[in-house]
């Protein structure tokens, strides 16, 4: 089975072109599925023949043992997912005849919505940056780079200098599924990029050569491409800086879709920038401005303001 993970995990980077981050997750989802196999079966190794015995019941107890121990909805859902491709995999390499994975039903997400920060707090937080030094002005650039134009926490990692176009304001992003998107980008963080630029010349030493279509944006101390793990870290600073405890890279996205669709943005515009493939998933950021809805709608209909 090792072996046969191995393969689909090649499937995934070479074929399917996923992003490393979820190439990971599904590694990881498979790696504890066998684990679970193994107990199960009470084997120390797995053959592609045991494959064969697998059907709906050890998956559907495998989620079960999960969700038993405290695992989120969304996680289940990216591992019947993994599950179901992984299978799905096998039989196209005729080794297994059918996908058990189809049996078992995805489960239904939790209809949180997004945690996000008004423009009073996102400015607050803005205001712990600094230029002092090259780390903290490279800081900077992120979290506006972060609030300017709502990209995910791997697109901003994955930006390189040629990318930024700064005379028309606008960044090509490499989104999900290496899909590219041309997304704009504000005043602020554009000169806040170009302050980077300029004090992080000297942390270049491992990128000399290179030219800036292929040369990262956002360094770490080493003078190499920064990782998704160290800006999480970035954010974990600032945030405890602003007195926040809850904010995620994920929030300023939040943050930033709801404060454009309540600034005037129509709900396909905010699509295209964000990079959602389906409209459904933005229209979760209209709850967000329920307030400012509600707002409007006492002000505009005659009966709805409330009597004197």
């Amino acid at each position: 089975m090792e072996e046969a993970i191995e393969g689909f995990i090649k499937y995934l980077s070479t074929e399917r072109n996923m992003s490393p981050h979820t190439v990971r997750n599904y590694l990881s989802d498979l790696s504890q599925f066998e684990e679970f196999l193994k107990r199960a079966l009470k084997r120390e190794a797995l053959s592609v023949e045991d494959l064969h015995t697998i059907d709906h019941i050890p998956i559907r107890a495998f989620l079960s043992s999960l969700s038993e121990k405290g695992t989120s909805k969304a996680s289940l859902a990216r591992k019947v997912s993994a599950l179901r491709t992984f299978f799905n995999y096998l039989c196209r390499e005729s080794k297994m005849t059918n996908n058990p994975g189809k049996m078992v039903s995805t489960p239904k997400k939790e209809g949180r919505l997004p945690r996000f920060l008004s423009v009073d707090e996102m400015g607050r937080l803005l205001s712990t940056l600094s230029d002092e030094g090259p780390l903290r002005t490279r800081d900077k650039a992120i979290l506006e780079t972060f609030y300017s134009s709502g990209l995910r926490i791997g697109e901003v990692v994955a930006l390189d200098i040629g990318d930024i176009n700064f005379t028309e304001h606008l960044i090509r992003v490499k989104g999900k599924g290496r899909k590219e998107r041309i997304v704009p980008i504000g005043v602020r963080a554009l000169e806040a990029i170009r302050e980077c630029l300029k004090v992080a010349s000297g942390m270049r030493k491992a990128e000399a050569g290179k030219r800036n279509e292929g040369a990262p944006l956002f360094l770490n101390k080493f003078g190499r491409r920064i990782t998704t793990r160290s800006v999480h870290r970035i954010v974990e600073r600032y945030k405890r800086l602003a007195g926040f405890w809850d904010i995620t890279p994920h929030s300023i996205r939040h943050s930033f879709a709801t404060h454009i669709l309540d600034g005037g943005a129509d709900l396909r515009s905010v699509q295209e920038m964000l990079g959602h493939a389906n409209l459904s998933t933005t229209q979760r950021y209209t709850h967000l401005s329920m307030d400012k809805l509600m707002e409007v709608y006492d002000k505009a209909h005659p009966r709805g303001k409330k009597k004197q």
